[in-house]
C-alpha cells in the first residue's frame, strides 16, 4: 500500500514538471513542430484553414506567452504540492489540487464547448485531469488514515 501511494505521489510530482516545462516552452518556442497540431487545430476551427493566417501568427506567438507562463506557473503549484503536503497526507492539499482543477476545466471546457474548440477538451482538458485524477483516486483512502 506505502509503494503504491509513492508511486502515485511521485507520477502527480514529477507529471507535473514535466508540463510545466511544456509551458515553458510553449511561451517561449510555440512555433515548434511540437506545437503545430494546435495550431492547426485553431487554423481549421476559427479560420477554416490548415494554417493560421499571417496577420493573426504574431498575436498568436504573444497569447503562447502568458498562457505557457500560466501553464508553467500552475503545474509548478501542483509539484509543490505534490511532494510536500500531499507526501503528507494533508488533506487540504489533495483537496487545492481537486477544487483548483475542478474549476479550471469546467471554465475551459465550457468556453471551448461555446467557440467549438473541441479537440482541447478531448485532448488537453481529459489528459490534464486524467494526469491529475489517477493519483488522487488511487491514493484517496490513504488520506482518510
Amino acid at each position: 500500500m506505502k509503494n503504491s501511494f509513492i508511486f502515485w505521489q511521485r507520477w502527480l510530482f514529477y507529471s507535473s514538471l514535466l508540463i510545466a516545462l511544456i509551458g515553458v516552452i510553449f511561451a517561449f518556442k510555440s512555433d515548434l513542430t511540437l506545437f503545430k497540431y494546435y495550431d492547426q487545430a485553431l487554423a481549421r476551427v476559427f479560420w477554416q484553414t490548415f494554417e493560421i493566417p499571417n496577420e493573426i501568427k504574431k498575436f498568436r506567438l504573444f497569447v503562447a506567452g502568458p498562457l505557457g507562463g500560466t501553464i508553467a506557473c500552475c503545474y509548478i503549484l501542483v509539484a509543490y504540492l505534490a511532494w510536500y503536503p500531499f507526501q503528507k497526507k494533508e488533506k487540504w492539499a489533495r483537496n487545492a489540487i481537486i477544487v483548483a482543477f475542478t474549476i479550471w476545466c469546467i471554465i475551459d471546457s465550457y468556453i471551448c464547448l461555446k467557440f467549438d474548440v473541441y479537440f482541447q477538451i478531448y485532448i488537453i482538458n481529459f489528459l490534464s485531469l486524467l494526469q491529475k485524477a489517477l493519483p488522487i483516486i488511487f491514493t484517496w483512502k490513504n488520506f482518510k488514515e
